[in-house]
């Protein structure tokens, strides 16, 4: 086991990474920013390196100071968390012929998976479902209109090298394609800095369904079943659960068993997620793979009892994983709400002094947070304040006990989206499960209206 992992990252996943490493006796490097000198994981760690001013690109992005970083502290392995550089293959390269141990997949496995056109083609090859659409890239309008006619419209044109919504224009009809084309190459080439696109059919009413997989260096994959995470907007995540109301164990079984095969396709080391749309017929596709650690890994460890942030350190350090497939099973339910520094409705970042902060607790509640009164939540970062996650015996008790935790919980000096997920947990619809990926966008427009 390591004796001294440096973190690449900064907020509630820097401390729960932290936590993680006291817990297997590993001592800890926080690198910070001069804007997040007061933050808390700069305090947690055991020793804690400024390596530059606020701006990203030249601290949590500047890859020539955190290594500088790794090596005056003497560390052994670095864990990027998620964000940042957690999916930079390159840096991950940087690490291993510096001589540290990179905590994630390999660099292959990441560029394979991180070019969505190669993720498609090797998902193919695996008989993972793929929504109906390009073989690779498209490079041209005239393919753009044929592909988009075989397809059937609505399609959706995406960045190859993409994430996080950029570089996605969804067209309706052939009069469209070709601007909407023109632009998503725009976006891609100026977020992305590689203008390759590919086209897919546009699933209308879709619900987001991610498997969480685990592998280790002595080929073992497996599967800790689903999360449903179709409460977003913006394609950003606001709530997440599992396992997923929606699914049946005949589907589950399916979907989970695509997750796996698709880790496998890649020799997938370490922690990593596999996500799906799926159809209200409960058909579903391969959307991509995020080659890191997720914000809503919670859920997950609270229906499996598995750690998988140690379990990242584990199998970087070149253990097997000690449980199989059928070890695993799923108990109770579990929510994650994301609490942001923003406008409950209009989502007008907040960044500020927390003047008052109380944390939920009791039995079944977990805060993920960094937060703390008196802490200045800078304004060159996420929004993000930290992450309630309840666990209840079945999803009507899991909800009750978020809806205990949010209302226990204050934050004062800044304004915080604690109101959305009040209204949000009320909602008939969401206490039913019947909703999609547009269901919140929708219910605001209502409220709005």
């Amino acid at each position: 086991m390591f004796h001294k992992v440096l973190i690449a990252n900064r907020g509630e996943i820097a401390v729960r990474i932290i936590r993680a490493c006291k817990d297997l006796g590993i001592r800890t490097v926080a690198v910070y920013s001069t804007a997040d000198k007061d933050a808390m994981h700069a305090r947690l760690a055991d020793e804690s390196v400024c390596i530059g001013p606020a701006e990203t690109a030249k601290s949590y992005l500047n890859i020539p100071a955190i290594m500088a970083a790794a090596e005056v502290t003497d560390a052994e392995a670095i864990h990027p968390g998620y964000g940042f550089l957690a999916e930079n293959a390159e840096f991950a390269d940087i690490c291993h012929e510096s001589g540290y141990v990179w905590i994630g997949p390999s660099s292959h496995s990441m560029r394979t998976m991180g070019d969505k056109v190669v993720a498609k083609q090797t998902m193919e090859k695996a008989k993972v479902p793929l929504v109906p659409g390009s073989d690779g890239a498209v490079c041209d309008v005239d393919e753009a209109k044929r592909i988009a006619r075989q397809a059937g419209y609505p399609v959706i044109i995406k960045a190859a090298a993409g994430g996080g919504g950029r570089g996605m224009k969804v067209v309706h009809s052939e009069p469209a394609l070709v601007g909407a084309f023109l632009i998503a190459q725009s976006e891609a080439r100026m977020f992305f800095g590689d203008d390759t696109v590919y086209i897919e059919k546009f699933l209308e009413l879709p619900r987001h369904i991610e498997v969480q997989v685990l592998g280790d260096k002595h080929g073992n994959v497996v599967h800790l079943f689903e999360r449903e995470c179709s409460v977003q907007r913006n394609n950003q995540k606001v709530l997440e659960e599992a396992p997923s109301r929606f699914l049946d164990e005949a589907t589950r079984q399916k979907i989970c068993k695509a997750g796996a095969d698709a880790a496998r396709a890649v020799n997938y080391v370490g922690a990593g997620t596999i996500e799906f749309l799926m159809n209200p017929d409960k058909s579903f596709y391969f959307i991509e793979m995020n080659t890191r650690i997720q914000v809503e890994h919670p859920v997950t460890e609270a229906i499996t009892g598995v750690d998988l942030i140690e379990w990242q350190i584990r199998v970087a350090a070149g253990e097997a994983l000690n449980f199989k497939q059928e070890d695993l099973s799923i108990n109770g339910h579990a929510i994650e709400c994301r609490i942001n520094a923003e406008h409950p409705f209009k989502f007008i970042p907040s960044p500020g002094k927390i003047s008052i902060y109380h944390a939920p607790g009791g039995r079944s509640v977990r805060v993920d947070s960094a937060a703390y009164a008196g802490y200045v939540i800078p304004p060159y970062y996420d929004s993000m304040i930290g992450k309630v996650i309840c666990h209840g015996a079945n999803r009507a008790n899991a909800i009750r006990v978020m809806q205990r935790a949010i209302h226990e919980m204050i934050i004062e000096g800044i304004q915080s989206n604690l109101e959305l997920h009040r209204r949000l947990l009320a909602n008939p619809a969401f206490q039913a499960g019947d909703f999609n990926i547009h269901f919140l966008e929708n219910w605001l427009k209502e409220m709005n209206a």
